[in-house]
């Protein structure tokens, strides 16, 4: 089978697109040919090197398509289920084998392309929401990257809650976008004082809780947002890794809160996995979040996919297809 792989770290041009060799489905795994991979920003740490992996290596987590094949002692699925998955590495690939609890049975009316664009994504925003700081109707909070892939679902699913969202975004362009998809405010990073602002907006009290996905450029700025007691959660490092700072500085603004949450430890075991996935596709199917496609690479251009990426030309989900 055709699949991406790199053997050194590096930028977009180290991935090459080659024939592989895929053993069958080993106990308790399941070949699931794939229909439409996503595309995260995770799978760029993990080529720079910022999140070291054993090399040669495979790249991207996030897959949906069809059970092609079952290993010993699988029983949860059949051959020709519609599935999808996050969090298992070799998602760039025309084929993968996946342990059989990292997969989940998409319903009718959950597609494809939608299912490995929101997968990662919409299952992040769902526990940041409503479990690593659960928001409650009528509190305002600061969303940053307000037109990524993450900000756009969690936008519209904050604002389903009953919840303001202050969005950032890092250009004019993507200011519509942003408002389009739950944002009340939007601020650039790039030429506002975004973190004057949000006191304005809040009336001097700052917000219980930033989302800041951005790491190094946001950092400082997102401390002095946050109202007493408030809540830093630090899920991403798009701008790079946060510098090393003192505790002090925490009770100094505040009595802050800070976490650095990962989906693998809200996805510890298939139920979980199962809830938080069934959360994520009932508000899709309901209408109150739309998963939007806007760029389609195939899976040979995945270096191309990096590069958009990089370049912050990106909104919405990006996916590759076989």
């Amino acid at each position: 089978m055709k699949a991406i792989r790199f053997e050194k770290v590096g930028g977009p041009e180290v991935l090459t697109f080659v024939d592989v060799e895929l053993p069958p489905p080993g106990p308790g795994q399941i070949r699931v040919r794939h229909t439409a991979i996503g595309v995260n920003f995770i799978d760029t740490y993990h080529r720079s090197g910022l999140y070291r992996l054993p090399l040669p290596s495979g790249l991207g987590s996030e897959a949906a398509g069809t059970v092609e094949a079952l290993g010993a002692g699988v029983a949860t699925l059949k051959t020709g289920d519609r599935v999808a998955y996050a969090g298992t590495l070799g998602a760039y690939a025309e084929a993968n084998n996946v342990p059989a609890e990292k997969l989940v049975k998409l319903p009718a009316d959950i597609g494809d392309e939608t299912a490995a664009a929101a997968m990662l994504k919409g299952m992040t925003a769902q526990y940041l929401l409503k479990r690593t700081y659960p928001v409650k109707a009528g509190q305002t909070i600061l969303w940053h990257a307000a037109a990524g892939g993450v900000g756009l679902i969690a936008g519209q699913w904050a604002k389903h809650l009953g919840v303001t969202v202050i969005g950032t975004v890092g250009s004019d362009d993507k200011v519509a976008l942003a408002g389009q998809n739950g944002s009340a405010h939007i601020l650039n990073t790039r030429t506002d004082d975004w973190a004057k602002r949000v006191r304005e907006i809040t009336n001097g009290e700052g917000v219980p809780v930033v989302y800041d996905s951005i790491g190094k450029d946001t950092w400082a700025g997102s401390l002095d947002c946050l109202a007493v007691r408030g809540m830093m959660v630090s899920f991403g490092n798009a701008s790079g890794a946060v510098p090393a700072f003192e505790p002090g500085i925490l009770s100094a603004k505040g009595s802050l809160y800070l976490t650095r949450p990962t989906l693998f430890h809200y996805t510890r075991n298939a139920q979980e996995l199962q809830e938080t996935a069934d959360d994520l596709f009932a508000v899709i199917a309901s209408g109150a979040v739309k998963i939007q496609v806007h760029q389609r690479f195939k899976l040979s251009e995945a270096a191309k996919a990096h590069e958009a990426l990089h370049s912050r030309a990106t909104t919405g989900a990006t996916i590759l297809i076989p």
